[in-house]
C-alpha cells in the first residue's frame, strides 16, 4: 500500500520543521534558536527584512519580544510566532490592503 503524497500544507510545516532544525542545530541545544543562530536565521531566510532596517537592534528587540519564557533562546513555537506574524503581515499587504476588483 503506497502512502499518499503529502499536501501543500503538510510539506509547508515540514520546510518550517526542516529550516528550524538546520539552523538550531549549529550550536548548542538542536531543539531552540540561540541569539546567533536567530541572527543568521534572519540575515538568511528573512534577508529582505533585515535589509531593510535602519536601526541595528531591532533584531534584538525581537528576539526578546518572541523569547516568551525570557530563557535567552526561542523553542519552536516561539520560532511560529515570527512566522505567524510575518504571514499575518503579508496576508494584510496582499489582501487586506488591496483594492477591491
Amino acid at each position: 500500500m503506497s502512502k499518499a503524497a503529502p499536501t501543500e500544507t503538510e510539506r509547508c510545516i515540514e520546510s518550517l520543521l526542516a529550516v528550524f532544525q538546520r539552523y538550531a542545530g549549529r550550536e548548542g541545544d538542536s531543539c531552540t534558536l540561540s541569539k546567533r543562530e536567530f541572527l543568521a536565521f534572519m540575515n538568511t531566510e528573512l534577508a529582505s527584512f533585515t535589509k531593510n532596517q535602519k536601526d541595528p537592534a531591532v533584531l534584538d528587540r525581537m528576539m526578546k519580544k518572541l523569547d516568551l519564557n525570557s530563557d535567552g533562546k526561542l523553542d519552536f513555537p516561539e520560532f511560529l510566532n515570527l512566522i505567524g506574524g510575518i504571514a499575518v503581515a503579508c496576508h494584510e499587504a496582499l489582501v487586506v490592503q488591496a483594492p477591491p476588483r
